[in-house]
């Protein structure tokens, strides 16, 4: 963990100004490294909050070319990008915006191929994907490797957030232990809902990181934006769960 530079003060002298926070935390973020898994609707505006924030490394696997309709949510994309790589604009736009921070492009999405490898990268990792066969891998490989991740996710005008800590807390598939038959690779959203659901998760991700105040282990955070409604609903873990149910 680095000392923070004359830039770097400059910077983020307003954050360091959060109580609890201070240069300490500010010298964290700077050490540690993150997995975003899918730099979309959702895990773009997480991946831009924690490159702002100062995070010194980001792995970011997202696969594919851009399309027109990727535009109303994924504000990591220009218009001008359609039909090119997304991964390479993802990671143009992270290192404009923060050029001191190293990015790393995987052009691949999550699989029980690569999710070893790219876990085992990093020292926090942040779902975003949108397909449950990506998020079990990463579940299975944060428990295996003992990895905090950040689960987030969104449909229509809902959203949840939550934060699994292995040995400590409930893994993904203690929540759901088959997939929801209504998440599928397309299906309703507006940005703004999948935005509400990274900043939250990038809060969390910067908890975790700098030990500042008290995150989401044990609950998942749901919200309906149509009433515009908040509730964290707890979570257990399950005795019988394949992945931790016999964790410690």
């Amino acid at each position: 963990m680095g000392k923070l530079t004359p830039e770097e003060r400059a910077v983020y002298e307003w954050q360091m100004w959060v109580p609890g926070f201070g240069e300490a935390g500010q010298e964290k973020l700077k050490g540690a490294s993150a997995l975003v898994s899918r730099c979309g609707g959702l895990g773009g505006p997480l991946a831009q909050s924690l490159a702002a924030a100062g995070i010194g490394r980001l792995v970011i696997a997202h696969d594919g070319d851009l399309k027109p309709s990727d535009l109303n949510r994924q504000i990591l994309q220009t218009a001008d990008w359609v039909g090119k790589p997304r991964i390479q604009s993802i990671v143009r736009r992270l290192k404009e915006l923060n050029p001191r921070m190293e990015v790393e492009g995987v052009g691949e999405n999550v699989s029980e191929e690569n999710a070893g490898r790219l876990v085992g990268e990093v020292d926090i990792v942040f779902d975003c994907a949108p397909l449950f066969a990506e998020r079990f891998a990463m579940n299975r490989e944060c428990v295996r490797q003992k990895k905090p991740l950040v689960e987030a996710a969104m449909f229509s005008l809902e959203g949840q957030v939550t934060t699994i800590i292995p040995g400590k807390t409930p893994c993904l598939e203690c929540l759901y232990a088959e997939p929801p038959p209504q998440w599928k690779r397309e299906f309703p959203v507006i940005g703004a809902v999948s935005a509400l659901a990274a900043q939250i998760a990038a809060m969390e991700g910067i908890k975790l990181i700098t030990g500042l105040g008290k995150p989401l282990a044990g609950e998942l955070l749901y919200y309906d934006t149509a009433s515009m409604t908040f509730q964290k609903i707890p979570v257990a873990r399950r005795p019988d769960c394949p992945v931790c149910g016999g964790a410690s």
